[in-house]
């Protein structure tokens, strides 16, 4: 007897980035595709250490279910951190850990809109963000974006259109910092104007921020969650880009009711997130490791940054154009509007080299000549060639299309 499935898992669609992962262990190949960081970031010996100290001496707790908000330890140690690397204040009992910061990102249009509901995010927007909502029903308005982040005198239009028509958003979704896929940094002026909106219109946001510790140059910019803190403003954060991916550790902050929804969501999903992990968490803050390893990191990836940067500028063809981010994982490149980089892409992985096409960014897929390149995962020679490649392979699509 064949299964019936719902409507809404019917619509989802795979991950491209999931998709291309499959080829990035090939022979030869160089994928700029997937989010992923550098292992040589990973404090491994630190690590090993942790890990042979918890299950010395907190194996009982450390091997056994947790509590569903995450350790009530890891949440003050979080609380901490947040105030000394944002400088806003957040009780423990306005956090909860998550499976990295996807879960939230997956729980929050389940909590806060019904199927059908409208949420406005960035165009381009995080991928996995573009996934939560599709698998909930939700419709996404994307706003453009520049250099400085998401036009806000736009969204501004936007919202009173909506307004006129009787149409109420259920939050906007924004990544302020080294933005995923673009790369961009939101200015502080629109961080401004964007609470203005929101109290106006009475809107809550979401701001995730998952790159926020890895800057390479320019002044920090104030979080939207410290710059007011009355609003309304839903904190996504994560340790996969400061620790490691692999141990599936992030949180949410939030108010309390908030929180205590998304902690019922999150006891129909998964009971708790792992707890060995949320120990490994707890012990990495507590010992100083993070703030030991990020300024390697941040090492690490300017010089990888600006390799790229400088290969762009040496292989890609004239009319190119591309983000040159402050900090953060990838570059977003724009070429010739005759390119269709999603129909591109089999012959970059015939060339050995993989990226991620922009349509799969827009919730309305509707641009197609961009693409998101990761800097961070390839070695500093691969990515002089797999850029050089990747330059062969447009300027022969620009003569075919031409020929045509």
């Amino acid at each position: 007897m064949p299964y019936t499935f719902s409507n809404l898992i019917e619509g989802a669609r795979p991950s491209e980035i999931r998709e291309l992962l499959k080829y990035a262990s090939q022979p030869g190949m160089i994928s700029f595709g997937g989010g992923m960081p550098n292992p040589s970031s990973f404090a491994i010996e630190d690590i090993k250490q942790i890990v042979n100290d918890v299950l010395t001496v907190s194996w009982k707790y450390a091997l056994q279910y947790g509590n569903t908000g995450g350790l009530p330890e890891l949440r003050e140690e979080i609380s901490r951190m947040l105030m000394e690397t944002e400088g806003f204040a957040a009780d423990p009992q306005e956090i909860i850990v998550t499976s990295g910061s996807q879960q939230g990102l997956y729980a929050l249009p389940k909590i806060l809109a019904n199927p059908g509901d409208i949420i406005i995010s960035e165009a381009p927007t995080y991928i996995g963000a573009i996934s939560s909502f599709n698998v909930n029903g939700i419709r996404t308005i994307g706003i453009p974006m520049d250099e400085f982040g998401i036009k806000t005198d736009l969204l501004e239009k936007t919202l009173e259109d909506l307004k006129r028509s009787g149409k109420k958003p259920r939050y906007i979704y924004v990544i302020p910092n080294f933005h995923n896929p673009a790369g961009y940094t939101l200015s502080l002026e629109r961080r401004k104007h964007l609470l203005e909106l929101s109290s106006k219109y009475g809107i809550p946001i979401v701001e995730d921020n998952p790159y926020g510790e890895i800057r390479f140059s320019g002044e920090k910019v104030p979080s939207l969650k410290k710059l007011d803190p009355t609003a309304e403003v839903t904190y996504l954060g994560t340790f996969s880009k400061v620790m490691t991916p692999g141990l599936r550790i992030g949180y949410l902050v939030s108010s309390t009711e908030v929180v205590r929804k998304v902690n019922l969501l999150k006891q129909a999903v998964a009971l708790a997130t792992d707890t060995l992990s949320e120990y490994i968490a707890l012990e990495y803050l507590k010992r100083g490791i993070m703030k030991k390893q990020v300024p390697k990191t941040i090492t690490l990836y300017r010089k990888k940054r600006d390799i790229m940067l400088s290969s762009l500028e040496e292989c890609f063809p004239e009319g190119s154009t591309w983000s040159r981010p402050d900090g953060g994982m990838f570059i977003w490149a724009e070429v010739d509007k005759s390119i269709d980089t999603t129909a591109m892409i089999t012959k970059a992985l015939e060339k050995k080299v993989a990226y991620v096409s922009g349509s799969s960014f827009f919730p309305d897929g509707s641009k197609r000549n961009n693409m998101r390149l990761n800097f961070t995962f390839s070695e500093d020679d691969q990515i002089k060639e797999g850029i050089m490649r990747l330059g062969e392979v447009i300027s022969s699509e620009m003569k075919l299309v031409k020929a045509a």
